[in-house]
């Protein structure tokens, strides 16, 4: 049976397409799904930002394919694990469970791993923060991963 997990973030341009990106190359596509979706709407349709596709690809992986998405309620029922970037984001996704079922999906990514910091830090002002935050969440799915 395959397993779905779901990234989010803000926006989905920066930290969850990585996250989708990241897990997807540590995982069997065959047993495990990974997508990424946003909290916001902002940018619907959009590719990933540049920052995080030029991030991605100076790691070996490709994500300028990916488009961004509004994380929906429909999304509890299709995922098996829905991993947020940060407690705000945890918080807007929680906000939207029925069931305490839904609510025990979700969990904050850094959880996963033993870090001093529990969230992703949003990189989107800063031009610099992509390289930090690309090693986070590599930690977490390399955790993450071994698990699934």
């Amino acid at each position: 049976m395959e397993t779905k997990v779901l990234m989010v973030c803000l926006g989905n341009i920066c930290r969850s397409p990585l996250a989708e990106g990241i897990l997807q190359s540590k995982v069997d596509p065959k047993k495990v799904f990974v997508d990424s979706a946003g909290t916001g709407g902002y940018h619907i349709g959009n590719a990933p930002d540049p920052r995080s596709i030029a991030v991605a690809r100076k790691y070996g992986l490709n994500i300028e394919n990916q488009r961004c998405r509004q994380f929906q309620k429909s999304d509890f029922k299709k995922f098996d694990v829905i991993y947020a970037m940060d407690r705000s984001n945890l918080n807007n996704i929680l906000n939207l469970a029925d069931t305490q079922e839904e609510a025990e999906k979700v969990k904050l990514l850094l959880t996963e791993v033993e870090l001093p910091v529990i969230e992703v830090p949003d990189p989107y002002w800063d031009d610099n923060g992509f390289d930090k935050v690309f090693h986070l969440i590599d930690k977490a799915c390399t955790s993450i991963a071994k698990k699934l």
